[in-house]
């Protein structure tokens, strides 16, 4: 029996049909051997001065010596890291503008009611660039000197422990309440506006324990002002070896590592994506860029696209629970 061609197919020959795809690549093509042809912006969703910030600057000041163009940071902080991403969503997809991905991203795919783009959808993945941890702190004049003394003394006093982390919603915040949840401990969790409160808390016992990132509390570390009682990645952080991890300490399987990655328009060709990750790679894969962010507490980690691609799916999937269990509402 013939087979029925579709009437698009009768309208439009198979030639000129192979004529428009052949068009297609040859433009991509083209449009990968003259990229970059203009500066390139990298996209920043947090104010200058943190870790986000100085990362995406280190790779930056990098990628320009490989890439033949300056490949600037343009800082758009806000609530959620909505206006970076709205920006990057809605740019050119030519490369020349790109966003700092990060494990933010993927928590305000669910704290929010509303995004004016597509977490999922609006971005094409580049590659992680690193990867920090967080860490659990307490008091060093108190008697909680490990994690397992914290939940001894939670599961003595119910409803008496506290937990103190900066801002409802912020990563930290919930990797305090991811921590709540998996041990079990009933525990109240109270938020700070910024991190020298958190750490004014702690030291003046009005929380038993602080959840925050590596990079702003080193410095108190070193001076024995806070003590660290676990990490929460899953492995120990070369800078503090002595110190385990919550998963070593008895909380099984659990883990949070902070990120940071790259991305880029939907759209943007396959061609400019492979060299792009290519730059970053090459980057963050130096020896000095490595050792600078080792000193931010970073591990310096690419990917492929589709790794990527991957963690920003199984992120927002964890992130979600956690946020669901903790009856955050959306903003």
């Amino acid at each position: 029996m013939p087979t029925t061609i579709p009437s698009i197919f009768r309208r439009f020959p198979v030639k000129h049909f192979v004529l428009g795809v052949a068009s297609l690549l040859g433009a991509n093509a083209a449009l990968a051997q003259v990229f970059p042809s203009k500066p390139v912006r990298i996209v920043v969703p947090f104010g200058s001065g943190g870790v986000a910030d100085i990362t995406a600057r280190v790779l930056a000041q990098k990628m320009t010596e490989g890439i033949g163009q300056q490949v600037l940071v343009e800082n758009r902080p806000s609530a959620g890291g909505i206006v970076a991403a709205e920006a990057v969503a809605k740019a050119e997809p030519d490369g020349h503008t790109l966003l700092l991905l990060s494990n933010g991203t993927a928590v305000s795919a669910s704290l929010f009611k509303q995004l004016p783009y597509d977490t999922l959808n609006s971005f094409t993945p580049v590659s992680t660039v690193g990867f920090f941890g967080m860490v659990l702190l307490a008091n060093p004049d108190a008697k909680i000197a490990s994690v397992a003394d914290f939940l001894a003394f939670a599961k003595s006093n119910p409803g008496k422990a506290n937990i103190g982390t900066i801002t409802i919603g912020g990563t930290q915040n919930l990797a305090g309440e991811l921590f709540r949840s998996m041990s079990g401990v009933d525990a109240q969790m109270i938020p700070f506006k910024d991190t020298p409160s958190v750490i004014a808390a702690l030291r003046s016992n009005q929380i038993h324990l602080a959840v925050e990132f590596l990079a702003p509390v080193m410095g108190q570390i070193k001076a024995n002002t806070v003590k660290p009682l676990a990490v929460t990645a899953a492995r120990r952080y070369p800078g503090l070896p002595t110190v385990p991890t919550v998963a070593e300490s008895g909380i099984a399987e659990y883990e949070v590592a902070s990120w940071n990655a790259i991305s880029a328009p939907a759209k943007t060709p396959r061609p400019v994506i492979e060299r792009l990750n290519r730059e970053v790679g090459t980057a963050i894969g130096a020896a000095e860029i490595r050792d600078k962010l080792t000193a931010l507490g970073v591990e310096a980690r690419g990917s492929t696209p589709d790794e990527l691609q991957k963690l920003l799916v199984s992120e927002i999937a964890k992130w979600a629970a956690v946020i669901e269990r903790a009856k955050i509402p959306k903003q």
